[in-house]
């Protein structure tokens, strides 16, 4: 009787059942080592997917054992809990291949450093090469064309968003509520899917009570009890790709894209299509303007092309991956979902090092994106950071904002020893200022213009203008800045403008309603 023994990565991943289904270990003896089911066990007690699957993988094999088609058997002894700890050092494998030795084995595996280190040490070893799965995974009945993400959890009725943004509707996936068990065998399948090494598939994140796993285009988060009162699938996939050729930009907005743009936040409130815009963005920088473009993503989602690298975080860390980045030299990187201060302050340092920066976040206005940089960097950094905005609804591309930077006196003040550096955020197709930034105090002041001061602005600078033109022949000007409008005009003219102990622009300014400030005009 041939006998073998499997390691942990051929029972994750559901290839030793696969292949004993297809008769090619058809009446081995198999060996699963304790130290395996150590291990499993204590995946599974963090509320992890891969130890669920693992143990699930475990009691088939012992189902084909007990139907005569293998001799199944647990053997070995359990590994100490600081062994399990340094399962990532080697320390499980070691027990494994011990236990292949002693039984004069074959070792089944499908690590690829296990493989080398079982050959080193002349143990027996057959190593499963990574196949593409061609097979049908189950969530897919689910999705239609029209399905943009589905929401499984036990005990409930399956519910599918459907439709473009802006006319999504929640409907029921008929009327049977979904069972624990299959959610756990939709779980299992899923998780050997993203071991097996397909194309673009990855577990991103395994933590106690959460996975998220990528699958091609499908982001898949499955939780846990007790991070989640009970077993839940979402899966999630883009509806459309589009190209930024398809958006209704103006001319004006493409060529900022085309010329100026290299510190853009793309923002939106969720669903409304700000990673599709990105993507749509990275594809017209690596395409039209021949550009290396790069991603930070977590999980990796943004649909790309091929030329276009995805990034993870290293180690756990975007800063480690920055670091890798500012080595590798792009011209742009999109860095998607900016939420926690270390993506804004690795943005930031990107963004000064001369690397063009998109990011994507999260908000319900425009102006939210640039309160949300507040705090986390310099006030006065911003502006050399950040310089257009662009916010997304229901799919398509709304306000647009820049960013101005000036020393002035702030709307609503009129002396001239309160100028302060202010940032304009400025609407970016009319360039009307619609908020000031600044400090007053140790505060940050977020001031929205009164949309009315526009206009009487704009009315008391046309009047006083006619006045002028019939009051001196010399060259003068008008402008508005900060709820004042300054009046500049020649040397000789300032005395007579003014008049005796300010009589004459007294008079001037009851007539306008208005305040004006004379200025030399240099």
């Amino acid at each position: 009787m041939k006998v073998i023994v499997t390691d942990t990565s051929v029972i994750i991943d559901g290839r030793i059942t696969q292949l004993i289904k297809k008769g090619e270990f058809k009446g081995a003896r198999v060996i699963v080592p304790n130290a395996v089911l150590a291990e499993l066990e204590h995946q599974a007690n963090l509320g992890k997917e891969i130890g669920f699957a693992g143990l699930a993988e475990v009691r088939e094999l012992n189902e084909l054992g007990k139907q005569g088609v293998i001799a199944f058997q647990c053997f070995g002894e359990r590994p100490t809990i600081d062994e399990i700890r340094g399962a990532k050092l080697g320390d499980i494998d070691a027990k494994i291949r011990d236990i292949a030795k002693k039984l004069r084995a074959t070792l089944i595996t499908s690590d690829k450093v296990q493989n080398e280190v079982a050959k080193a040490e002349g143990v027996d070893v057959h190593y499963i090469e990574v196949e593409i799965i061609e097979k049908e995974l189950g969530f897919k009945k689910y999705f239609d064309k029209d399905t943009s993400s589905v929401h499984l959890k036990e005990g409930t009725i399956p519910l599918a968003k459907t439709g473009r943004p802006g006319s999504i509707k929640l409907v029921k996936l008929g009327e049977n509520k979904v069972d624990k068990k299959d959610l756990r065998d939709m779980s299992k399948e899923i998780v050997e899917a993203a071991r097996r090494g397909e194309t673009n598939c990855y577990i991103e994140i395994d933590r106690k009570g959460a996975t998220v796993v990528q699958l091609n285009e499908y982001r898949i988060t499955i939780t846990n009890p007790p991070f989640s009162d009970g077993v839940e699938i979402t899966i999630v996939r883009p509806l459309v790709k589009i190209s930024l050729v398809e958006y209704n930009l103006s001319e004006k907005l493409r060529g900022r894209f085309r010329e100026r743009a290299e510190g853009i936040i793309i923002c939106g409130s969720p669903g409304s299509g700000k990673s599709t815009l990105a993507s749509a963005l990275a594809e017209y920088y690596a395409k039209e303007k021949n550009a290396i473009v790069k991603t930070l993503e977590s999980p990796r989602d943004l649909q790309v092309i091929d030329e276009i690298t995805q990034y993870a975080p290293l180690e756990g860390s975007f800063e480690k991956t920055s670091d890798i980045l500012l080595l590798v030299r792009p011209d742009y990187s999109i860095y998607d979902e900016i939420r926690k201060t270390e993506d804004f302050k690795i943005f930031a340092d990107m963004r000064l090092a001369g690397i063009g920066m998109v990011g994507v976040l999260h908000a319900n206005k425009p102006i939210d994106a640039v309160q949300r940089f507040i705090g986390r960097v310099d006030l006065g950094m911003i502006p050399q950071i950040i310089d257009t905005i662009v916010f997304v609804k229901n799919g398509q591309v709304g306000r647009v904002y820049e960013l101005e930077f000036s020393v002035k006196v702030p709307y609503g003040m009129t002396e001239q020893d309160l100028a302060r550096p202010v940032i304009e955020i400025v609407d970016f197709e009319s360039g009307e200022a619609e908020y000031e930034i600044y400090k007053f105090g140790d505060e940050t002041v977020v001031f929205p213009i009164p949309k009315n001061y526009k206009v009487q602005a704009k009315e008391v600078v046309q009047k006083l203008q006619g006045i002028m033109q019939s009051y001196i022949k010399n060259e003068f000007r008008v402008e508005s800045s900060g709820g004042r409008v300054i009046l500049y005009v020649n040397e000789r003219d300032v005395a007579s403008v003014i008049g005796k102990k300010g009589q004459n622009i007294s008079k001037i300014e009851k007539k306008l309603g208005a305040r004006i400030e004379v200025r030399e005009l240099k």
